[in-house]
Formats: structure tokens, sequence, C-alpha cells
């Protein structure tokens, strides 16, 4: 009788778990940019540099758009800073909706 009691718990169990974790939302991942498209920023922030890890000229908020314009160089893409910004610049990409 015990033993039919601790299976039952430990299959109960089990079936609880798997149903949490695939309920469970899915992380978001964030996108590297498409050239010529004009992205979202998913990252609460983003820097913007004069040139790949360059100095900073602005930041983007979550939220608000960059029209990736390319190249990429090392980790980086060019492109049009939208919002308070308004200029070209780099940015780390990866940190696109």
């Amino acid at each position: 009788m015990v033993n039919r009691l601790a299976t039952r718990a430990t299959a109960g169990l089990l079936a609880g778990v798997i149903a949490a974790t695939l309920s469970a939302p899915a992380p978001a991942q964030a996108a590297n940019g498409t050239i010529g498209q004009r992205e979202t920023v998913c990252a609460s922030d983003l820097f913007v540099r004069t040139q790949p890890n360059g100095a900073w000229m602005g930041t983007l908020y979550q939220g608000q758009t960059f029209l990736v314009e390319g190249p990429r160089s090392g980790g980086y893409i060019y492109g049009f800073a939208y919002g308070h910004i308004n200029r070209r610049g780099w940015v780390q990409d990866g940190w696109f909706c």
C-alpha cells in the first residue's frame, strides 16, 4: 500500500514539473539587425558610437528604432539612430527585437 502511494506521489510530482516546464514562456531572444530594415531596440539601452567600440555619442532606449544600413564590423553595425539622437553611427549588433 505504501509503495503504491509513493509511486502515485512521484508520478504526480513528475507530471506537475513537466506541465510547468511546458507552459513556461520562452525567454526573449534578441536578433541581429537586417540591413535595410528599421529595427526596434530590445535592450534596455544601446550605445550609439562614432565607430565600432569608439566614442559614445548617444543612447537608444528600448522601443526606439535604428535603420540598419550596414556594414558589420567586429560585432557592430552601422546605421541611422532615430529619436533624440537623429544621426548615423555604430551600435552593437544583436540587440534588436
